[in-house]
């Protein structure tokens, strides 16, 4: 078992808990980091580029004029993509997809991974409870001065302490995250982790080999 402090929201230490080495425990691997990092950034991929073809684009279906005796072109339709407000050939669609899949147990892994770097670092803070008498911004605010966190942080809440969740919404560069949804992707791209005693037994409860 692990030793790691556990802090109130005025930053004084209260007392030391025993975190699981399954979870909190677990040998670097940065390969299984990157590849489930890409994975879930490409997940969360928005494709919002689109052009028309020539089905999508408006005018008649009607062919301009006749195959031949004109002197001009040869032409079926005003929709052609060689003529101005024509479909576009081989632009970016909306249908193109980027998702990438991967087992649900090298991502489970890959948590555990991510979060003992985070404790071999001292980026993560346990605090025994995230429940506020006064879900207010600024009482969070002071609450994660107190801590002493600098840069980046993610507020991960347990479904008791949901209520807190609005203290922490307009804060710069603080997010926050229900703890069943605690990710690779939102782990690494933050400085700290604060997490409370409810929400650790979450988390080694799911994890825990």
């Amino acid at each position: 078992m692990i030793k790691f402090p556990v802090y109130n929201l005025e930053g004084k230490k209260i007392k030391d808990i025993d975190l699981s080495e399954d979870v909190f425990g677990a040998e670097a691997n940065d390969a299984l980091l990157h590849q489930i990092y890409v994975a879930q950034y490409a997940n969360r991929r928005q494709v919002l580029a689109h052009t028309k073809d020539r089905a999508e684009r408006a005018g008649s279906g009607k062919k301009p004029w006749r195959q031949k005796g004109t002197g001009r072109a040869r032409v079926g339709s005003v929709r052609s993509p060689i003529w101005k407000k024509g479909g576009v050939i081989f632009g970016p669609t909306k249908g193109r997809n980027f998702k990438k899949d991967f087992p649900k147990k090298m991502s489970q892994r890959a948590i555990g991974v991510a979060l003992s770097g985070k404790l071999a670092d001292k980026e993560i803070v346990i605090v025994d409870s995230l429940k506020m008498k006064e879900a207010k911004t600024k009482a969070m605010s002071k609450s994660l001065e107190a801590l002493k966190m600098k840069g980046s942080i993610l507020i991960a809440f347990s479904k008791n302490e949901k209520n807190s969740k609005r203290a922490s919404q307009n804060i710069q560069r603080v997010d926050n995250i229900d703890v069943e949804n605690l990710n690779v992707f939102d782990i690494l791209n933050h400085k700290y982790l604060a997490v409370s005693e409810e929400g650790v037994k979450i988390i080694e409860g799911k994890y825990k080999k």
